[in-house]
Order: C-alpha cells, then structure tokens, then sequence
C-alpha cells in the first residue's frame, strides 16, 4: 500500500451534496419539546438557525446528491465499492436497505456495497479512509469507491444532541480514486473513549463525561493526523469540521492555535448538524467560494457519540 500522500495515493475526486429545504430552530420547538431557553442558547450562542429537513426518502437524498457527480458519468463501471457511512446504527425501517436501493437506482452493478458504523458522526472519516485502503489494495488505477454520507432523522432522539446540536438531513457523496494529483489523503487519525459497556446514548453521566474529555481528546487527534501527514496545525490552511456549533469551534480554535478565519463555520446557521456529512458538505461550500486553493492543506475532522474522534489531512 502507497504511504499516505505519496504520488498516485488515493483522492478524493469529487465530492457533491444536496441540502434540502431547511426550516428555523423555532419551528422545531414543539416537535422537540424545546425551552424558549433552549431555542435562545442553540440560536443566539451556539449560532443555530436553519435546519435541513425532508420528507424525501435516504435514497431520493442520496441519489440527488450522487446525481450532481459530473466525474462519474460515463466510469459507472469503474465503481468497485459503495461505502455508506452511518452516524446512526439504524437509518431506514426493515426491511428496506438504503444503500442497495442506491446501487441500483445509480447503476453501479459491478460495486461492492457495505456500511460502517459505530463512530457516530466521526464515520464519515472512517468510511473514506476504509475506501482508499480498500483502492490501493485493488491494483486497478481506474477503480472508484464511493462513500455515501448523511442520514435521516426518523425519530426525536435522533433529531437532537441535548444543550449540544440539532440533527440536520443534508447529505453528501464522496467519489474516491485509487489515484490522484488533486486532494490527496496525506494522513488520518481515529481514536475511540468509549466505555467497556459501549454505552453511547447522551444520560447525563455521559454529557459530563464527553464534556471533560472533548477538546483534549479532539485536539490530539487532530495533532496526531497533522503529524501523519508530515506537517503542524499551523501549517493547515482550513479546517472543515462538523458543525456541531460554534462555541465548541471556537474553544477548539484558540486550543489548537487556530485563527478563526481558518475555521469554516459557515454552514452551522445554515445547515444544522448534518451526522456524518458535514464535513464534506463544508468541503463542497469551501470550494464554491473559493476558500480551497491548489496546494491548500485542510483537515477534516469530526466527533461522534460514543466518545469516537478523527481527523483527516488531505491536499488540495
């Protein structure tokens, strides 16, 4: 396997998203059982104000998504693997199976598909750096992986992280390459503080827990993933997190010696917590906006219930 970031590694060679509609923190107040002192926290301090919401089905979501991948038209054949990422354990009623329901609405009969889970909103990492291992093991320079990121928030506890976020429904897909010149994986870092119970649901034991332990914890990941990638934090000239909400970013930012203007908050007031995806989405707004440049050396990087952190570094 070619070291991470070495000529001809695996890339990321096209990434897309689709945000659906998007309705206030307000007008979730009911269905959540929200505090008028809750909405003012989530809105005035943590920077909360639209949230994705869709009546569209995972798939629709994803295929709209997939859809927008202009580098995978025509190369539907090179497609050996569909990694679906999932923040939740469970993202469709049984017996449906999203991500099978994908590959054949898309085409991809030559695919391999699976998912990856148990990291919470960190597997999205987990899921790309799972399908460039599997690329560079191939042995073909035309092979694809592509890795499916976003879930559906089908019930109340999955519409919300307590006094910490709002679950939105935008998704992304990442088109992977066994090779390439452009946003090459120049090092990942993935760390876990669970429990020995795997107990990962939000009781209050648990908050002050993941509260103690979170900017430590996501600091060393992401300083283990720099030093992977042969570089500092101070080197890095972006960071696309998860928009979990501002407060947290901004802590994380003076931790980490990181200017503000290198962190993109962008989409938290306009998207809300997308689960796995929202680092990716960043990525696809980041270069719309001309924040990514050729040569640019960004990190990823993520948190997930259960305690699971990771970072990635790639180049533009």
């Amino acid at each position: 396997m070619k070291q991470p970031g070495a000529p001809g590694s695996p890339a990321l060679l096209a990434i897309s998203s689709h945000l659906p509609e998007t309705i206030p923190v307000s007008g979730l107040q009911d269905r959540l059982a929200l505090s008028d002192q809750q909405v003012r926290r989530f809105t005035r301090l943590y920077g909360l104000d639209r949230i994705c919401q869709s009546a569209a089905s995972e798939v629709d979501l994803l295929v709209a998504a997939a859809g927008k991948l202009d580098e995978l038209a025509g190369r539907e054949e090179d497609v050996r693997y569909i990694v679906r990422a999932k923040g939740l354990r469970t993202t469709a009623p049984y017996p449906r199976n999203p991500v099978q329901e994908f590959r054949q609405v898309m085409g991809l009969s030559r695919a391999r598909t699976f998912a990856v889970e148990d990291h919470g909103c960190a597997t999205g990492l987990l899921a790309l750096d799972v399908a460039a291992t599997l690329l560079a093991q191939d042995g073909d320079p035309d092979a694809l992986a592509l890795v499916l990121l976003g879930d559906k928030t089908l019930t109340p506890f999955s519409q919300w992280v307590a006094d910490v976020s709002i679950m939105g429904e935008g998704v992304a897909v990442a088109l992977v390459a066994a090779g390439g010149t452009r946003d090459r994986i120049l090092g990942y870092a993935s760390r876990i503080h669970g429990r020995p119970d795997g107990q990962i649901d939000m009781t209050p034991d648990l908050a002050k827990q993941a509260r103690k332990i979170y900017q430590d914890a996501l600091a060393e990941v992401v300083q283990a993933a720099c030093e992977q990638a042969g570089i500092t934090v101070d080197d890095l000239d972006l960071v696309l997190p998860h928009n979990v909400n501002r407060v947290s970013w901004t802590v994380a930012g003076d931790r980490l010696g990181l200017p503000q203007e290198k962190l993109f908050l962008d989409n938290i007031a306009a998207t809300g917590h997308c689960f796995c995806a929202d680092p990716f989405i960043n990525h696809r707004s980041a270069r719309e906006l001309g924040r990514l440049q050729p040569g640019d050396r960004y990190l990823m990087t993520s948190a997930g219930l259960g305690q699971a952190f990771a970072a990635m570094v790639l180049q533009h």
